[in-house]
């Protein structure tokens, strides 16, 4: 069965679902396909202080929001999809989704988002699931009342070891650098919370542990010093790497995996845009992935209207 759309979103995030609520919005027949749960990494994030016109809420809640916005002018959601096969060439792009079957439209935008980056031990695969974790809203209550370390120096790192203080007992910081990348708020905010210590200039070497996780093995960039510090949950918020591996052949990506796009969110092949953080950008926050999608389904709108012309 084929079905046809005007637009096609490949991704559900911040970025998705508001291309989907601006293309449904200009009229088009729109439609989401997301490979998991409508939300991205805005699911994960466990309070969302810094979006305009929102003093505060979770990232599932500001999602869920989105979501009936974008389906309140008609968009339709597919999500948990398993995509078989995405053609990107032609006049119409096609994207086939097992059990559902083939959808077709002359646009589409890519925002397959990313996943978090991890440090590539053998020991860290170990013990995922058994004391190693990359989402605090998910997993922080399991380590109520116990010691816990949070690997990373930017934003995510500083802003979820903060949130981690309301379940652990301790929360020790483990960086590489001698400073942080985060914003100044961040790290005023962290520092001055009586729960947190810091690890400066480190670099994790080994996990250890038995059927559990029960320490971290850093070692001091200059001095060499070996650091053991024990601990029953990592959380690791060190980056993310862009969905797009399956992109490769079809449109120009940098060395990092990151979408090429113009300031129209255009790729390398007509009648495909992208937005999120699978775009070549210097900042990924919420509100640059929403800014993304807005353009993105602006573009793609007045691409298919010349279309039409």
């Amino acid at each position: 069965m084929t079905e046809r759309y005007d637009l096609i979103v490949l991704g559900g995030g911040a970025a998705g679902l508001t291309a989907a609520l601006y293309g449904a919005r200009a009229h088009l027949k729109t439609l989401i396909i997301d490979t998991g749960t409508p939300g991205g990494q805005m699911n994960l994030t466990y309070k969302v202080a810094n979006y305009p016109g929102v003093l505060e809420a979770s990232g599932a809640d500001i999602v869920m929001t989105m979501r009936r916005q974008a389906e309140s002018f008609g968009a339709r959601l597919l999500s948990h999809a398993e995509v078989a096969e995405v053609a990107l060439t032609g006049a119409e792009k096609s994207v086939v989704v097992e059990d559902e079957g083939t959808f077709v439209a002359p646009a589409i935008i890519l925002a397959p988002g990313a996943m978090p980056r991890t440090l590539g031990l053998g020991s860290e695969a170990r013990f995922q699931g058994r004391g190693i974790s990359y989402c605090a809203t998910c997993d922080g209550d399991f380590f109520t009342d116990q010691d816990i370390a949070v690997i990373g120096g930017g934003n995510s790192a500083l802003e979820e070891a903060v949130s981690l203080t309301k379940f652990a007992s301790s929360v020790t910081i483990i960086h590489e650098f001698d400073h942080f990348q985060a914003q100044p708020w961040a790290v005023e905010q962290a520092k001055k919370n009586p729960k947190i210590r810091f690890l400066m200039e480190q670099t994790v070497k080994d996990f250890e542990g038995e059927e559990s996780l029960t320490a971290v093995i850093s070692e001091h960039k200059r001095t060499g010093e070996v650091t053991r510090t024990p601990v029953s949950g990592v959380f690791l918020f060190i980056g993310y790497v862009p969905n797009t591996g399956w992109l490769r052949e079809k449109i120009d990506i940098n060395e990092r995996g990151e979408i090429l796009t113009d300031e129209s969110m255009k790729t390398s092949v007509a009648g495909v845009f992208a937005a999120g953080d699978a775009r070549q950008k210097r900042y990924r926050q919420v509100t640059t992935a929403v800014s993304d999608g807005a353009i993105a389904a602006i573009a793609a709108s007045e691409y298919v209207a010349s279309l039409a012309a």
